[in-house]
């Protein structure tokens, strides 16, 4: 994997002046945004009968009627369940222009996700970020994390107006295809559902105006948006 780790890879997206692909599976979108929407009704949906499976393992261990590594478990789980459902939100729901994110409750959200996963994932950017920003962020916090199966460290920050998200593991999985979902109208390549987040964080960085560029080397995959 040396030569991966070695290659500079920079991906741009398509001047939005060119002709449409018309076999491009996405084209422009003149209605409401009903991937988001349902994404945000897929979340809200399951948000109350997680919040009440874990307020029922709290009163059981209040009141001492279960107890032991069973009880762990599955709170544990239903922990679990809560941060990537509230990550999900964020990354898979409606992200309106004027919308923004509080700092602290991004923190929270990624200092969730990171106790039920496999990586660190360090939220370093002070104060408020337009919701649509952190919607391309967390896309990319997964495709970092497809492209870190064995686990390691994402680090965000802010530089001037553009954000920087490093990953950093001892070993990486070649991710060469998917990464060219960055590019316009590459969204008609076959695709995973596990992998999905990478035609989205395209498509994100396209409609608010950002270009994502990728550099991979020796163990660190640095994504600038």
């Amino acid at each position: 994997m040396a030569h991966q780790h070695a290659r500079l890879q920079q991906r741009t997206h398509a001047s939005p002046h060119a002709v449409p692909d018309p076999r491009s599976r996405h084209v422009n979108r003149t209605g409401p945004d009903l991937d988001s929407l349902l994404g945000s009704r897929i979340c809200h949906d399951l948000i109350s009968p997680l919040g009440a499976i874990s307020n029922g393992m709290e009163l059981l261990a209040m009141a001492g009627v279960v107890e032991g590594p069973e009880l762990a478990l599955i709170s544990e789980s239903v922990d679990n369940a809560n941060a990537r459902i509230r990550f999900f939100r964020v990354a898979f729901g409606v992200a309106r222009s004027d919308q923004c994110a509080d700092g602290g409750e991004i923190a929270s959200i990624l200092a969730g996700l990171s106790a039920g996963g496999r990586s660190t994932i360090s939220w370093r950017v002070q104060g408020d970020i337009a919701r649509s920003e952190v919607k391309l962020a967390f896309l990319l916090i997964q495709c970092l994390e497809t492209a870190m199966p064995w686990g390691g460290s994402v680090d965000i920050t802010r530089e001037d107006a553009g954000f920087v998200m490093t990953g950093t593991a001892e070993r990486l999985k070649s991710l060469d295809t998917l990464w060219d979902q960055f590019d316009g109208g590459a969204e008609t390549a076959e695709i995973e559902a596990s992998e999905v987040h990478f035609p989205l964080a395209g498509r994100c960085a396209s409609e608010i105006g950002r270009r994502v560029t990728v550099d991979i080397a020796d163990g660190r995959i640095t994504l600038t948006f």
